[in-house]
């Protein structure tokens, strides 16, 4: 994390140790190679007084000098604009909207799957599980198609499936199957990738229970 976080920076991301959307945010920060304090937040309940000027009290949170952001996609967003190079989302406007489109997919879907496999118990969890897992399973040939997802170039969507894929083991997804190689590929290629092992907080390095070949 030394590698994004600079006490003089100008900006500051309060970030959760182990938010999955928070991780999003860092791994954005650490490709641009952005300068900017890293202030953790253990709850969504703090009490720190630059994240109780917002009502949400949400993590992540962004401030940059008078602009304060809460929301990953907008956070995430506004850095790819604001510090352009390199690019995270595609130039063209139909490739851009496509490339949200797909964000937004996986965000509404896949997420919420794990979160439900997460926070549940029983068969509520063991449904999730399984429908994550078919659905990756589903898809696994596009990630053979290019090293990362549908692009040439690590991208935004990119930023969005590293933190998910990260997880999978915490909630019993084991991607072992003989006919899951590109997407296992896939993986290996975004968790040693720099952006990715920079962005990485002490409590997620510990998650690392993946083999990586």
């Amino acid at each position: 994390m030394s590698a994004i976080t600079n006490k003089r920076a100008a900006m500051t991301l309060f970030s959760g140790p182990t938010d999955i959307f928070s991780h999003q945010v860092r791994i954005v920060l650490a490709h641009k190679g952005i300068n900017i304090k890293i202030e953790p937040v253990e709850t969504r309940n703090s009490t720190n007084d630059s994240i109780l000027l917002h009502p949400p009290l949400s993590i992540p949170t962004l401030i940059d000098r008078e602009l304060t952001l809460y929301q990953p996609q907008i956070i995430m967003e506004y850095l790819d604009e604001r510090f352009p190079h390199p690019p995270l989302l595609p130039v063209y406007p139909v490739e851009r909207a496509e490339s949200r489109l797909i964000m937004h997919r996986i965000q509404h879907d896949w997420y919420v799957l794990m979160h439900t496999a997460q926070n549940n118990m029983g068969s509520q969890a063991d449904t999730a599980r399984k429908k994550l897992q078919e659905e990756l399973q589903s898809v696994k040939t596009v990630f053979a198609r290019s090293p990362f997802f549908m692009s040439e170039e690590f991208s935004l969507i990119d930023c969005y499936l590293a933190p998910l894929f990260w997880r999978l083991p915490q909630i019993g997804i084991h991607i072992s199957r003989p006919d899951s190689k590109d997407l296992k590929d896939y993986m290996n290629r975004v968790f040693t990738h720099n952006s990715f092992l920079s962005s990485l907080s002490e409590e997620e390095n510990a998650m690392q229970i993946h083999t990586i070949k």
